[in-house]
């Protein structure tokens, strides 16, 4: 009966992955079937095309390189290559879920563009729809690479030990590659546009996207490789993580290891999937404002899948299992359920809060510019500092509310429910820089300014949706990071054979705290030391142009596009490799130095998780507020454009573009690297 529930529960889940993705490729079809529009904007559009798989061309390159050398080292170090196998299909797959969802999203901005000649739903249609490509990408690849990873190790090895192991390799290739296309992609679309902010906005007077910024094009393909292709890898590797963590906790508590525990996470993740593609549904068909119609699409998939997952909890869970010596039922399970699906609409309204122009924190950074630079680059740190109150709140309730009701697998199962709506999430983040993309491809070709209106107001929509799906992202990190550090403890229980506490009153365990307290700040002043120099080199090529060919300013000289893009591409892809490689770093020498070991690296684990939650959350939404505070300006308020308050809320948005796409958003992938890379590393030094 045991192994009828696990075959039955893994292909029940499979057969719902591979429905999202022939859901991703019926929405591919959608977007690609729409008009162009005409030969210039097919123009810039492959302009951007072009660009973006230079990139990712010459990044895949460079990680694959990498890749390779850890893949053997993994398989000697552990002497178990289906983990080292595990580890090259979780970054084949996350790269996979980034590339395709970005070339649909390069190709759906001159879609949504066209589109909005029409008019506003026409175009929220095209725009989201290239988002939700990448939003059912993501949780489809997810789904299926570790469902049917399992399976083959389960069924060839006949250890579900062995399965659980090969896990652990397929979340560390997910989550490293994540690292690296996160910081790639960020300091790509950062250098571009920090870049063409401080020549072409400060220094010029130019508008945004205006065609005569010799940096607007490299700005249009960061937009893509940044927010496309890096969100997708990862929140892929956090989805990939978290369903992984729910597996291994069920795996290492369960008494006996019960099936239940085992299969659970899987149908929570395939069901998830039907609910993403009613909301998608709903976003297409729903007539009302964009704000509306995306937030009820969220509202829809969270309920649609709480409605599923009761009764397919009560089947799953017909009896109360042993979990570390509490018994655990399915009422328990599911209210665990719940509570990952409430932190993920907390998650998205808390930092709604904190980004939108709607509310006081970006208003009030507004009203501080109109007294200069620095009131508004003080309110704006303010703001994000601010933003840390809530979110941990509500992830320390979480914690504490899940693990009364089911110990540590009641967490894990949270944080599944909280990223089994992934694939709606992603799609609101995705929809962002293809209205962004729009919008220039708009000006740029010269189209009706009521195009340009259109693609405005969808624009300062997707910015919302992009800082809010990044706050989702970072609190999701931290709920999974818990779990990651409960399965470290109970992996070295079990190598010890023992149980095992960590004590503040052991100096190593406090060594390790403040080691990993201080791997955050090393990583992210890497982060964005990189897009500090490489916009440098985007400012002087501009400055360059600009004075080399008076021609340019007038419009009878074009500008060489590829120069800057050409740069910001060699600098993301050399810049990237030193912070991505830090978190291995710390970990090994931690784990290495006699007299620290691994007692030591669990310290590290929870000093990184602490620092670097609030690291993430205050630096994503300082970045979002000053963002929209310079949209706010723009739109007429506090003096408008050309006032000081303007060119305060541009300093602003300048200083808040590494913070909260390149930094900030890294953070994430890296706790979850450091965390992983600790739990394979156990076995290496016990041998």
């Amino acid at each position: 009966m045991q192994d009828f529930l696990t075959r039955f529960g893994i292909a029940t889940s499979l057969t719902l992955g591979a429905i999202g993705l022939a859901g991703a490729v019926f929405l591919i079809r959608l977007v690609l079937a729409a008009p162009a529009g005409n030969e210039r904007m097919t123009e810039i559009g492959d302009a951007v095309q072009a660009g973006a798989k230079a990139y990712l061309h010459r990044q895949v390159v460079t990680i694959s390189i990498i890749a390779a050398i850890l893949f053997v080292a993994i398989g000697v170090l552990r002497d178990d290559w289906t983990i080292a196998i595990g580890f090259i299909l979780g970054a084949a797959c996350s790269l996979a879920a980034g590339y395709i969802g970005m070339m649909i999203a390069v190709r759906a901005n001159v879609r949504t563009a066209q589109a909005a000649e029409t008019g506003h739903h026409p175009a929220l249609k095209i725009a989201f729809n290239g988002g939700a490509v990448t939003g059912l990408l993501v949780v489809a690849l997810g789904l299926l690479s570790v469902g049917a990873f399992y399976r083959v190790v389960l069924e060839v090895t006949g250890s579900g030990k062995a399965a659980v192991d090969s896990l652990v390799g397929l979340a560390l290739g997910s989550s490293l590659i994540s690292v690296f296309a996160r910081l790639g992609g960020g300091i790509y679309t950062k250098a571009a546009d920090v870049g063409a902010d401080l020549v072409g906005k400060i220094e010029q007077g130019f508008h945004e996207d205006d065609p005569r910024n010799p940096a607007t094009i490299a700005d249009n393909v960061g937009d893509n490789v940044g927010d496309c292709a890096g969100m997708a890898a990862d929140v892929f590797e956090t989805y990939v993580v978290s369903l992984i963590g729910g597996v291994l906790v069920g795996f290492l508590t369960a008494a006996d290891h019960a099936k239940e525990a085992l299969v659970y996470p899987f149908l929570i993740c395939g069901i998830s999937i039907i609910g993403a593609l009613l909301g998608i549904a709903f976003v297409n068909v729903a007539r009302i404002s964009a704000t509306r119609a995306l937030v009820g699409g969220v509202a829809i998939s969270g309920v649609v899948s709480a409605l599923l997952l009761k009764p397919v909890t009560s089947a799953v869970f017909p009896r109360a299992i042993d979990f570390s010596g509490k018994a655990v039922g399915a009422p328990e399970l599911f209210n665990c359920v719940l509570v990952g699906i409430a932190l993920t609409f907390a998650a998205v309204m808390i930092t709604n809060y904190f980004t939108s122009t709607a509310h006081r924190p970006v208003r009030r950074i507004a009203e501080a510019s109109k007294t200069g630079h620095a009131t508004n680059i003080i309110a704006g740190i303010s703001t994000g500092h601010h933003a840390t109150l809530l979110p941990v709140l509500a992830i320390a309730s979480s914690i504490w509310f899940c693990h009364d009701q089911a110990g540590l697998y009641g967490i894990a199962i949270a944080v599944v429910s909280m990223l089994s709506l992934s694939g709606i999430i992603i799609s609101l983040d995705a929809f962002g820089p293809i209205t962004d993309n729009a919008g220039g491809i708009a000006v740029m070709s010269g189209l009706d300014p009521s195009v340009r209106q259109i693609t405005d107001e969808l624009d300062a929509v997707g910015n919302t949706m992009k800082a809010v799906t990044k706050g989702y992202a970072i609190a999701s990190a931290g709920l999974a990071a818990m779990v990651l550090f409960g399965s470290y403890v109970e992996e070295l229980k079990a190598h010890l054979r023992q149980d095992f506490v960590f004590s503040l009153m052991d100096p190593r365990v406090m060594i390790g705290l403040f080691i990993g307290g201080l791997l955050p700040f090393s990583f992210t002043a890497y982060a964005m030391d990189a897009v500090g120099s490489a916009a440098g080199a985007v400012v002087r090529e501009v400055r360059r142009q600009i004075g080399g060919h008076p021609g340019i300013l007038d419009g009878s000289e074009t500008p060489d596009y590829r120069q800057c893009v050409d740069i910001v591409t060699k600098a993301a892809l050399r810049q990237m490799i030193l912070p991505a490689l830090l978190p291995l770093v710390f970990v090994v020498t931690v784990a290495l130095i006699p007299g620290l070991g691994l007692i030591a690296l669990g310290g590290v684990l929870v000093g990184t998780i602490v620092t670097g939650l609030f690291m993430g959350i205050a630096m994503t939404s300082s970045g979002g507020a000053w963002d929209n505070a310079k949209k706010y300006v723009e739109d007429g308020n506090c003096g408008g454009r050309g006032s000081l308050a303007h060119r305060a809320s541009i300093t602003g948005d300048t200083v808040g573009d590494p913070y909260k796409d390149t930094a900030g958003p890294a953070v994430n992938p890296m706790i979850k690297v450091v965390n992983i890379l600790a739990i394979l590393i156990i076995p290496i030094l016990f041998n």
